[in-house]
């Protein structure tokens, strides 16, 4: 079963038909709920030494939650108290069961005003965790007054904090956060991960993040979104299959157009990158006075000399070789280092419009769209095509600004999928890919080391290698992105954030392909069952 993304809706449709349909109480899912944060909580406590518990309730289901959990704690002999962010008459249904439950237990249950919150900060001070059970998915707008100081007040005291489903003040759907905010050490989340526990800058103040089993069916889940999180499995499953009689033309033929003068670097990388993911054969079509150097730079790659401008770029001249060579081919990657010349931006266009392999389409080869509104002619008749923008060729290509594509990647991204009809890998920490038909991706991989240049090259390499080898445009997107993530976290361990380069994760692909293909990778995330 895909790990499925939801968001705070498609969550609040999944407890309405569990509860309604197939007759699930909300009270045995709110029960699970808090026993799975609970269990959680004590294998902390239990690490740290610790006794000492401080559950911070709202008056919804989310502190109805909260309240679960206090009760298994203080069965468990842990020291409980719950300051609820309401008036106990404030409560109603499940919540208010599970407080008066807690009640008759015994536990220190406290109301919170403003006139309290200095004792709150000396309570917090001593305590050994911190349950957040605020807002969770239930978060409308910026939190203001009472709740948005309680927030800052657990923020401030610097204990470890749990979060029960979503950190209070973050929006489950995109991972904004335009008030305060809580940041959590660990997230326990229910039932299914949230879109924004993997979106930025939510995945930021997110922790650990647990997906808690409440009891909701797995075939409801399953069914009850359009987002998902790559993962190891899915690369090792969709693998080409490489029989033991292959030759380097079973393994697919791809072309690269890539390179201009002080740009050959790009062009390396991206060849060698698709040669280390399995492609056959790899050819590099370059500017023709460009040839020499790049047949001393890349042994194993063929290249194609190509009809050049007068400033050595591509030429729209060099369409009728290109096409004769295409012939032979199963994939292009089009766009590292091909420099703005208006004439390669000819180039670009006709290729798209002409040529019926999957297409890959990066760095220039954006910048040239965007410019000339290449990508508005397509449908879906056109090529198979997949862009990788970062996010500012994303704005460029949308007409919005960077900081609108930021603040909802994974919309941005769907809207760019669905407008050019092509898949969209948005890049950045959280890599989104994104199909025409709604569905996405988020990547987990990845670090902030890979922030320098070259990356973006090795990438376009790895999916143009999976295109060739028969992967559709979709799955070939994920994939790639999730083993160059992968890539670079192996890179990570060798050369740290600071020195790490392109070329380290191209010399760390081997051990990535391997690590997949014997299952040796341990996933960012942890289920509870």
């Amino acid at each position: 079963m895909p790990m499925r993304l939801l968001t705070a809706a498609e969550m609040r449709a999944v407890d309405a038909r569990v509860i309604e349909e197939i007759g699930i109480s909300s009270m045995i899912l709110m029960e699970n709920a808090g026993r799975q944060v609970a269990e959680v909580a004590a294998t902390f406590l239990q690490a740290a030494q610790g006794q000492k518990v401080s559950i911070i309730a709202g008056k919804g289901n989310n502190g109805g939650d909260g309240l679960v959990a206090a009760r298994y704690l203080h069965n468990l002999g842990y020291k409980v108290r719950v300051f609820l962010l309401a008036r106990a008459t404030e409560l109603t249904g499940d919540g208010l069961a599970n407080y008066e439950i807690c009640k008759q237990l015994g536990i220190d249950l406290q109301e919170v005003d403003e006139k309290y919150l200095p004792k709150l900060r000396f309570c917090l001070s001593l305590t050994d965790l911190i349950i957040d059970a605020l807002l969770g998915t239930g978060l409308k707008g910026a939190p203001q007054g009472l709740m948005a100081q309680t927030i800052e007040l657990i923020n401030d005291v610097e204990k470890t904090v749990l979060a029960v489903d979503v950190p209070s003040g973050l929006d489950a759907s995109n991972g904004a956060a335009s008030g305060a905010c809580i940041r959590a050490d660990l997230t326990v989340t229910l039932a299914a991960p949230k879109v924004g526990l993997f979106t930025y800058p939510g995945a930021d103040r997110v922790g650990q993040v647990y997906v808690a089993n409440i009891g909701i069916p797995p075939q409801v889940l399953e069914s009850a979104g359009s987002g998902a999180l790559l993962k190891a499995t899915l690369v090792k499953e969709r693998l080409p299959i490489r029989p033991s009689d292959g030759h380097k033309g079973t393994f697919g033929h791809v072309l690269i157009l890539a390179g201009s003068v002080g740009m050959t670097g790009a062009a390396t990388l991206t060849a060698e990158a698709a040669l280390r993911s399995g492609a056959g054969l790899v050819s590099l079509g370059i500017p023709a006075s460009l040839n020499d150097i790049m047949e001393v730079k890349l042994t194993e790659a063929m290249t194609i000399p190509l009809p050049e401008t007068a400033d050595r770029k591509l030429s729209i001249e060099a369409s009728p070789v290109i096409h004769d060579h295409l012939r032979r081919m199963d994939a292009l990657v089009v766009g590292p280092g091909l420099g703005s010349n208006p004439s390669t931006g000819q180039l670009v266009e006709a290729l798209l419009q002409e040529v019926s392999c999957p297409v890959v389409l990066d760095a220039d080869g954006l910048n040239l769209a965007a410019k000339l509104d290449i990508l508005q002619a397509r449908n879906d008749a056109s090529c198979p095509l997949i862009v990788t923008p970062h996010p500012g060729e994303m704005a460029r290509l949308l007409r919005c600004s960077i900081k609108e594509v930021q603040a909802d990647r994974v919309a941005a991204a769907q809207m760019a999928a669905q407008r050019f009809y092509c898949t969209v890998v948005l890049k950045g920490a959280g890599t989104v890919v994104a199909a025409p038909n709604g569905d996405f991706w988020v990547n987990t991989t990845g670090n902030v080391g890979m922030a320098t240049g070259g990356t973006g090259d090795v990438l376009s390499g790895i999916i143009g290698a999976l295109l060739a080898g028969g992967v559709s445009p979709v799955l070939a997107a994920g994939m790639a992105v999730y083993v160059h993530g992968l890539a670079g976290d192996f890179a990570l361990k060798r050369r740290g954030e600071i020195s790490l380069i392109a070329g380290d994760l191209i010399e760390a692909m081997p051990a990535v392909w391997q690590a997949i293909q014997q299952e040796e990778v341990k996933e960012p995330w942890i289920y509870l069952v």
